[in-house]
């Protein structure tokens, strides 16, 4: 099978919704996915990933299935260079979270005292289970680090939801811990990454990346992508941002 995985258009936060930009990417990703053949959409009950599915699904004339757990993913923690000030799990300096060994491991990275105190885990733990069943219903059943061939497919499901959320989704398919998808990847706005099952022995299934963060609709278009998840190329670069 293969999963899509949408990361919403640039969002206007404040509103919840999309920007104008955000809007004619929406668009644009519409035009695109439409041409494809995809089984069943699901999407995260925020407005600004709301507003980007209902794009697709207007113009394929499609109803989506809204998840809870595909909700960006929220848990917050003390931030190490911001003592006493609550702020999303996962983002952190790169002088922080690379200096913690426990980071690296899928096994082990909620084991910090943040991520304890923020009760990160249960969040994790949520989502996880909440993917787990979704891919049973489409014949993949999880067992251990790869997944039972219940029915084996090629059905295309898409997945719009967030940033955040997206990086975890792929950590628990990939058994990586998310810190390092976090701050090691960048998913544009409206980005589509592609992930497949491979079944090299019968029965026994594993996922695999094939396209990461694609903004081709875009880039044909000729528009550049949104920057929202990005920080300064360089420190001293104007209008970028550091935090």
């Amino acid at each position: 099978m293969k999963i899509m995985i949408i990361r919403h258009a640039d969002p206007d936060y404040e509103k919840d919704s999309l920007t104008p930009a955000g809007w004619e990417e929406a668009k644009l990703l519409a035009e695109q996915i439409s041409r494809l053949d995809i089984k069943a959409f699901y999407v995260s009950p925020m407005g600004r990933a709301q507003d980007t599915a209902g794009c697709t699904l207007k113009k394929m004339n499609r109803t989506a299935k809204t998840l809870d757990w595909l909700r960006e993913f929220s848990a917050e923690i003390d931030r190490p260079d911001r003592p006493g000030t609550k702020s999303i799990c996962w983002d952190w300096l790169p002088q922080d979270w690379t200096a913690e060994p426990l980071f690296l491991n899928v096994d082990t990275w909620t084991d910090h005292p943040s991520m304890i105190a923020g009760d990160v885990k249960k969040e994790y733990q949520w989502l996880c289970g909440g993917l787990d069943a979704l891919l049973y219903s489409h014949g993949y059943e999880r067992k251990g680090r790869c997944y039972r061939v219940r029915q084996a497919n090629s059905d295309t499901i898409a997945l719009f939801c967030h940033y955040g959320s997206g990086c975890a989704i792929l950590s628990h398919l990939l058994n990586i811990s998310p810190i390092l998808l976090w701050h090691g990847f960048v998913a544009a706005p409206s980005s589509v990454t592609v992930v497949r099952t491979e079944e090299r022995r019968k029965g026994i299934a594993a996922f695999r990346v094939s396209s990461y963060g694609d903004t081709s609709h875009l880039y044909v278009n000729g528009r550049e992508p949104s920057v929202s998840a990005r920080f300064c190329e360089c420190f001293d670069n104007a209008g970028e941002r550091h935090d």
